[in-house]
């Protein structure tokens, strides 16, 4: 039972830390003054209402008493003395109480008059509109055959302190929650300044400068964010200048050797050892541009359509299509996106006839499809071609040149942009499609 309740609140509950603090500020401070109102209408408002309205209709039961006498001289004197001291204004109708109800459902005024005046003069013997006037109650009350109509200030049965009240235990409270908002903003910020840097970093953008803020927990942690973030940083430069310095070094005697069998007299051992070289020097090729895609660099506005267009005019070939409809920008590395294209389009046309590009836009995410009509790759490989150095030469026929990188490459650059590449044998060409989303 209460593992049901707990999701309830989870989902009805905000899940930002701010609006999450801003309720257990504010909270407290809206139940109290609730409670507070509540306390103040029951035990003070509304029994200094009843009191009031009581009192009142004791003066005008009187009034009414009054016209039952003869004598229209004492009539007129008490009727004046009412007018005086009491500021009531006094009319007498030859006509008969009003049938429409005037009075307001949920109004505490309404509901005490009625009851007083019921208790004094009966179910039928009296009529009330409080709404018609702005700062004036009428009454009409039945006194033998004579209709007394009464106009006297709301104030009489209306005490003028509760607008005063109301507004002085709303107005601090409100006063208080702003002031709280605005401290809540300064402690979050940080916070939310830590989280958009961690994010930057996952996707692989250079972090530089952080600066510690906030409260001393939150300062610690910026603090050690960016001495991970610059160790992490240092760790991949490093690894990235050893593989390429190695890939450099190798190419000086592979060089050599491909001299020194230029001058070979053994045609046939020449050949053979020339093509042991050219795949030597093609695995080089492909560390080095393993070692590009580490390689850090600034993210910028990107048009997607126009990477594909500059692949397409650098692989010049009429079998690879491109169905591009609308242009799109997103914020990425360029190079790095356009390396990612280009190792998954030379695949589809290694091992295809035809390589086909689409996209497609929604809100905040872009998905590329790279589909192609080629053998495909069996189901149970899909995640063994992003590992490393891993080929499918059963599978896909690769050939000779190929060291397993283009793939692990391309998921790599991918994920680092805070997206996701997947494979699919569902492509409309019968081969395999290629589905890479990324957030815009």
């Amino acid at each position: 039972m209460s593992f049901g309740l707990s999701n309830i609140f989870k989902k009805i509950l905000p899940t930002g830390l701010f609006y999450r603090s801003l309720i257990i500020v504010a909270a407290p401070t809206i139940i109290l003054q609730i409670i507070i109102t509540i306390a103040f209408f029951d035990s003070i408002w509304i029994k200094a209402n009843k009191g009031l309205t009581r009192s009142l209709v004791g003066e005008l039961k009187t009034l009414s008493d009054i016209y039952t006498g003869k004598d229209l001289v004492q009539i007129n004197y008490l009727t004046e003395q009412f007018k005086y001291n009491f500021d009531y204004v006094i009319n007498i109708k030859d006509e008969k109480l009003p049938i429409t109800v005037k009075e307001r459902k949920y109004s505490p005024m309404d509901r005490s008059l009625r009851r007083e005046l019921k208790s004094v003069f009966g179910n039928s013997n009296y009529w009330f509109d409080t709404i018609k006037h702005e700062d004036v109650v009428e009454v009409q009350v039945k006194s033998n055959d004579k209709i007394i109509q009464i106009l006297f200030p709301r104030e009489r049965i209306a005490p003028s302190s509760v607008r005063l009240f109301v507004f002085w235990i709303t107005f601090p409270s409100l006063l208080l929650i702003s002031i709280a908002i605005i401290f809540l903003k300064n402690q979050t910020r940080p916070i939310i300044n830590l989280a958009e840097a961690a994010e930057k970093f996952g996707k692989g953008d250079y972090v530089s400068g952080i600066r510690p803020s906030g409260a001393s927990e939150i300062r610690k942690a910026a603090y050690e964010f960016d001495r991970m973030a610059k160790r992490i940083d240092r760790h991949l430069k490093q690894r990235s200048q050893m593989l390429s310095g190695i890939s450099h070094d190798l190419r000086t005697p592979l060089t050599r050797l491909k001299l020194q069998l230029a001058m070979l007299n053994q045609k046939d051992l020449s050949i053979k050892m020339s093509k042991d070289i050219d795949e030597m020097e093609s695995m080089l090729n492909s560390y080095l541009q393993f070692a590009e895609s580490q390689i850090q660099e600034d993210s910028v506005a990107t048009n997607i359509n126009k990477i594909f267009t500059e692949i397409a005019s650098e692989k010049n070939s009429k079998n690879f299509h491109l169905d591009l409809p609308v242009q799109i920008v997103l914020v990425g590395r360029k190079n790095s996106l356009k390396r990612c294209f280009n190792n998954i389009i030379e695949n589809g046309l290694n091992y295809a006839e035809n390589v086909y590009v689409s996209m497609s836009k929604s809100t905040n995410k872009l998905n590329v499809f790279i589909d192609d009509d080629g053998p495909g790759i069996p189901l149970n490989q899909y995640k063994n071609v992003f590992k490393p150095f891993y080929r499918l030469d059963e599978s896909r026929n690769l050939n000779n040149a190929g060291v397993g990188l283009g793939m692990s490459i391309a998921e790599d650059i991918v994920r680092s942009h805070g997206g996701n590449i997947e494979l699919s044998a569902s492509s409309k060409h019968k081969g395999l499609q290629v589905k890479i989303s990324l957030p815009l």
